[in-house]
């Protein structure tokens, strides 16, 4: 397990420093806001969903801790080329994953796998989640801002 904790630190501080797919995305044809008031993480993830209903492009900007932006980051580049369906079901993979409830392999998760640490400190659910609750929103066409609130 100390193998993975060190995948962790690794991965959470080098897609914190040099986040995947940041900026804005104008040909953006799905968008949402997402917002976590108890630690300030603010976030606004850009699709572009082609006519097969896959996730031609996404990007995400906004300003947070570092498990939120690492976890927005590896997300982008996890979801790029999925399906909305696909996207979806990760997002159920990925709140099991973080909330302690996944067990067995990880490996079929890739570089997701490495937010299992974040079981262990459950006030940082939040932060590695917001991304993927504003995902959703976006590709639910939502007008409504995300809050982890």
């Amino acid at each position: 397990m100390s193998e993975l904790r060190d995948l962790y630190q690794e991965v959470i501080l080098d897609h914190n420093r040099h986040p995947r797919n940041f900026g804005e995305l104008a040909e953006a044809n799905r968008e949402a806001d997402g917002f976590n008031p108890l630690c300030g993480d603010k976030i606004k993830v850009h699709l572009v969903v082609d006519e097969d209903d896959r996730i031609a492009d996404i990007r995400f900007e906004g300003s947070g801790c570092a498990i939120s932006t690492a976890s927005a980051s590896v997300m982008t580049e996890t979801l790029k080329g999925k399906t909305v369906d696909e996207a979806r079901a990760l997002f159920h993979t990925f709140h099991d994953l973080v909330t302690g409830k996944t067990e067995g392999d990880l490996g079929e998760l890739g570089k997701l796998a490495v937010f299992a640490g974040v079981a262990e400190f459950p006030v940082r659910v939040k932060c590695a989640t917001l991304c993927w609750h504003t995902t959703n929103a976006a590709l639910e066409e939502s007008a409504d801002a995300v809050s982890t609130e």
